[in-house]
């Protein structure tokens, strides 16, 4: 426990294994930001339509949708990642990114999918029959009516897996790509300090999901008070 407390109050510690190493960090931020938004707009997209065919009567759309949200979610990510990463990889050249956004953007879609899927699902029926008696076909429903009502329900389950992408992304370290959490390892191979770097990595994590919360949270109180989404 003396060593710990050692290491976390000892400022030359910090001077030689942070701020050092800042720009370091300070880049990992950055490729963890890009990684991460990329894959959730991806991820987003996929859940989205993963989702309306799990609600849909189309048997056989149905069926695959959910054998790949069973299996997604039953496997584990890195192994997954290793997969994208080497069965994929060889497709898009040296370019290390593409495989691993959509690894993330898999994994991540399958939760959202499901997400999705229990949003429309708690959309009162007499929307879709509503704007069924006026004309409309079952796609425009959903696109116009029961979509946006359901992403209005779903926002704070969105944002918790949205947030769990953002920490998963740590991952990607394993495959050299040069993200936080690569950065922290680097400077801990640099120091041979582990504690302090790692600890650095994990207060960038927190901020960068507490500001993607409290962005939802602004969005939910804008949508609550104009009933928009």
């Amino acid at each position: 426990m003396g060593y710990i407390l050692r290491e976390l109050f000892d400022p030359l510690i910090w001077q030689n294994s942070v701020i050092a190493y800042l720009p370091a960090f300070i880049n990992g931020l950055i490729h963890t930001l890009i990684i991460s938004a990329q894959s959730l707009v991806l991820s987003f997209i996929i859940g989205t339509v993963v989702g309306v065919i799990r609600v849909s009567n189309m048997k056989v759309l149905n069926a695959i949708a959910s054998a790949y949200v069973e299996v997604i979610r039953n496997t584990p990510l890195l192994v997954q990642l290793i997969i994208f990463y080497f069965g994929f990889g060889p497709l898009f050249g040296n370019n290390q990114t593409i495989p691993l956004v959509l690894g993330l953007s898999v994994f991540t879609g399958a939760y959202v999918a499901e997400i999705v899927r229990a949003g429309i699902q708690g959309v009162p029926r007499g929307q879709t029959e509503a704007a069924l008696s006026v004309g409309m076909t079952r796609n425009t429903a959903m696109r116009l009516i029961i979509l946006p009502q359901a992403v209005r329900r779903i926002l704070p389950a969105l944002a918790g897996q949205f947030i769990s992408l953002i920490k998963d992304s740590s991952l990607v370290s394993v495959f050299g790509y040069p993200e936080l959490t690569h950065a922290a390892n680097r400077v801990t191979a640099a120091t041979f300090r582990a504690l302090v770097p790692n600890i650095f990595a994990a207060f960038l994590y927190f901020i960068i999901a507490y500001i993607l919360n409290r962005i939802i949270v602004l969005i939910e109180r804008r949508t609550a008070r104009s009933g928009q989404v």
